[in-house]
């Protein structure tokens, strides 16, 4: 479409006689969008969850690790957050607009992406905060406290546990916690697609606001991280369904 539009242009503007792109329809093979692989059987998850939580490496990696699949956020959100972002008390994580993976409008004029953290989440953070609280960034970099983690470290680290890319990615968490969270727990599709920040809209066809129904996203986060928790022990599983 880009190429399109620049022979159009030049066309338009007399720098070209023709768009020559019409001549190039259906001779380039289309992109094949790939899905991030993501485990979706519960037994198989809990068995995952049960490795990470056994991760021998660094306890930066392994928080960083512990809380991917629990707030099932864009990787790069995640490694990339700072504490400035995070209210413990409240339980709260605030992705600022300008990280979110947005258009260039979205990151410049909307709001913030809001992140209710259950009980389980604030643990792992308060045992962090003394290793790297007294920085910027909650998951630092070695070779850099004012930069995070590398996009790479996370994935290393699940390849280290035995978890290659076509088996379960960073990323493929958030097709993993979409994916049960409906069909398992039968949580309202609603709160799942706006707490993974997807514009959506309600049965009135209205925008979602991400900033409301902040009680039941965060029951519904905490339902999610209980849920893993039980996956992990290896116990029945009940759906509940959110209030």
């Amino acid at each position: 479409m880009t190429a399109r539009a620049v022979w159009r242009y030049s066309v338009a503007t007399a720098r070209a006689p023709r768009d020559i792109t019409a001549d190039l329809k259906g001779a380039l093979t289309p992109h094949q969008k790939k899905h991030f692989a993501a485990i979706t059987e519960p037994v198989r998850l809990g068995q995952l969850v049960r490795v990470i939580r056994g991760y021998q490496g660094g306890p930066i990696v392994r928080a960083a690790l512990q809380l991917a699949p629990m707030l099932f956020q864009h990787p790069n959100e995640l490694r990339g957050a700072a504490w400035s972002e995070i209210d413990l008390d409240a339980a709260m994580w605030t992705v600022p607009a300008a990280r979110m993976k947005r258009r260039k409008a979205g990151k410049e004029n909307g709001d913030p992406h809001l992140v209710p953290l259950p009980t389980q989440a604030v643990e792992i953070l308060r045992k962090l905060h003394p290793l790297t609280g007294h920085g910027v960034m909650v998951f630092p970099g070695e070779r850099s406290h004012e930069r995070p983690i590398s996009d790479n470290t996370l994935r290393a680290a699940l390849i280290t546990l035995g978890y290659g890319p076509t088996v379960q990615t960073v990323h493929g968490f958030r097709a993993t916690a979409r994916t049960l969270l409906a069909e398992t727990l039968e949580v309202d599709p609603l709160l799942i697609e706006a707490q993974l920040a997807h514009a959506v809209k309600d049965a009135n066809g209205r925008a979602y606001n991400r900033t409301q129904y902040l009680k039941q996203r965060a029951a519904m986060m905490q339902q999610w991280a209980d849920y893993l928790d039980k996956l992990a022990a290896g116990a029945e599983i009940i759906p509940l369904k959110v209030a």
